[in-house]
């Protein structure tokens, strides 16, 4: 576009040399006779831009305080939740302890469920109805699909987000030991694109938990789950008992800052018209070319 615009200035000027002396008519009045059009120029290339972003559904992310929430609970159903050092094991506690976050949700908030072992499973998508909700936590049970693929759990959880336009949080219940699936640094950048909170809640004891007839126990990797919620601005929550996992699920439900946006297209492209105006404009009146 700069590059038209010289070329249009050299072809008006010699246009414009063919009836006129203009360099006499500058000496005489002081005045540059033929405009540069800088200001046509730069309005043009500002419309441009605005048309580009506009086009682009460009959107602007901030941390602010709402009462419309998007929730994903994802509940670890491998079989290290079946430990014994909550009662009576691990998934019976978090699941307990999610009945209690559903009962604390602000208005107009919508929950989704999603269970986690080897790969991830869908639940209950996004709903306001609280009573489907329940129901799909209560129906979580051990699956037999072995290993525990936390960025399985975080790729699906984002993209039941996907076309959600209010904040959108997920709450991933674990111990942590991620070892099927997408790696944790593929999930976090996912998570991420889609602009998808993650609070992360790390269930079991330091001593670990056993396993009814067997020898083998399960301890919390506390560093996994620190990691992804620094990554994608949530907290990391690290609970010893039953009181302190529904003290944390009933603080995340109450929380009121979280990740917003704005999409700015509609603006852009206003201010486009209004400049596109402008410049039509100035280029019929001041900056009009003679004859």
């Amino acid at each position: 576009m700069i590059l038209a615009h010289y070329l249009s200035l050299r072809f008006t000027r010699r246009k414009a040399i063919k009836f006129a002396n203009f360099p006499a008519m500058e000496r005489v009045t002081g005045k540059r006779i033929l405009s540069k059009n800088y200001t046509l120029l730069f309005l043009r290339l500002i419309t441009l831009c605005l048309l580009i972003f506009a086009v682009a559904g460009t959107t602007f992310w901030y941390e602010g305080q709402t009462s419309d929430f998007d929730f994903i609970l994802a509940i670890d159903s491998s079989g290290s939740m079946l430990a014994t050092d909550y009662t009576p094991n691990r998934l019976e506690a978090a699941k307990t302890a999610a009945f209690l976050f559903v009962d604390n949700l602000p208005e107009r908030s919508t929950v989704g469920v999603v269970s986690f072992a080897g790969i991830s499973f869908v639940k209950q998508k996004p709903s306001p109805d609280l009573e489907k909700i329940r129901n799909a936590i209560d129906n979580i049970s051990a699956e037999l699909v072995g290993g525990t693929a936390i960025g399985s759990a975080v790729i699906t959880s984002s993209n039941l987000l996907a076309e959600s336009d209010r904040a959108k949080v997920l709450i991933l219940l674990t111990d942590g030991q991620n070892n099927v699936g997408p790696s944790i640094d593929t999930a976090i950048g996912y998570a991420n694109e889609n602009h998808l909170t993650i609070n992360t809640i790390g269930i079991g004891t330091e001593e670990g938990g056993g396993f009814p007839n067997l020898t083998f126990v399960s301890k919390l990797d506390a560093e996994t789950l620190k990691t992804i919620s620094n990554s994608t601005g949530g907290k990391y929550y690290e609970t010893k008992n039953e009181t302190e996992l529904s003290n944390v699920y009933r603080e995340i439900a109450l929380s009121s800052v979280q990740k917003l946006s704005v999409n700015l297209s509609l603006y852009f492209l206003f201010i486009a018209i209004v400049l596109l105006f402008t410049e039509w404009g100035l280029a019929n009146t001041k900056y009009r070319t003679l004859p």
